[in-house]
């Protein structure tokens, strides 16, 4: 089978699965809202950094992301759903680079609009507070949040094929990111810039003086993301469905 019908299989999936469509609602509701929060929120911080003010909602509208990514594999595995899914589609290969593929281009798409909303929202409550933002460094925030998004989400695809479980991936991945790369982040020091979270949210400040910049960060959580993918390729190609 060639590669556009399995991805039109796999889209049409994801459109099916009602949960699916609602977790890409809640990554655009929750970064929206958080951020229209923080937009009202006190500048006289002297470390006060409008761009990731402004963007700030990403830290819960990335649960959605992951939530979003997890679901839409541990899907596979509900009912013998994946049996069916590879014989209709032997070649592991091709029907995980569609799963890939259907999950990051709808990920990428809402993530976009979402970036551009949050910003618009809070920089209307920050008022003169973001009047020093450059469009480059807008554009560069809003494209960036979308690509940290679309990589989270596909990291925890790739952990999902892996442990073969949405439940163990949600499991594994909220709490690191909520606690366990902060606590990593005070013990650790440069080492933790280089966590996949961390890494990738660097694009969202203004300026930074950590380890990695905007973009090398966003790489580092892209080198993450490949290795979970390919660790997720590899379990599928050893295990039985």
């Amino acid at each position: 089978m060639q590669f556009a019908p399995v991805l039109r299989a796999e889209w049409l999936k994801i459109r099916t699965v009602r949960s699916l469509p609602g977790a890409l609602f809640a990554l655009f509701a929750a970064t929206t809202a958080f951020s229209a929060i923080a937009g009202v929120s006190d500048t006289s911080d002297p470390e006060f950094d409008p761009l990731f003010m402004a963007l700030s909602g990403v830290a819960p509208g990335q649960i959605a992301a992951i939530s979003f990514g997890a679901m839409a594999v541990a899907a596979e595995y509900h009912n013998g759903a994946l049996r069916l899914s590879l014989a209709a589609v032997p070649r592991r290969g091709r029907w995980f680079a569609a799963k890939v593929t259907a999950i990051a281009v709808p990920t990428l798409a809402v993530s976009l609009l979402t970036a551009l909303a949050a910003l618009l929202v809070a920089r209307a409550g920050l008022g003169g507070a973001a009047s020093g933002l450059t469009p480059a460094e807008q554009i560069r925030g809003v494209v960036g949040c979308a690509v940290y998004l679309t990589l989270m989400a596909l990291f925890a695809a790739g952990l999902a094929t892996l442990l073969r479980s949405g439940v163990a991936t949600l499991s594994v991945l909220i709490p690191f990111i909520l606690i366990v790369s902060f606590v990593i982040g005070d013990a650790a020091g440069t080492v933790a810039d280089f966590l996949p979270d961390r890494a990738g949210q660097v694009v969202l400040y203004e300026t930074h003086d950590g380890t990695l910049g905007p973009w090398p960060g966003l790489a580092v959580t892209a080198l993450w993301t490949a290795a979970a993918l390919a660790a997720g390729a590899w379990s599928l190609r050893r295990r039985d469905a």
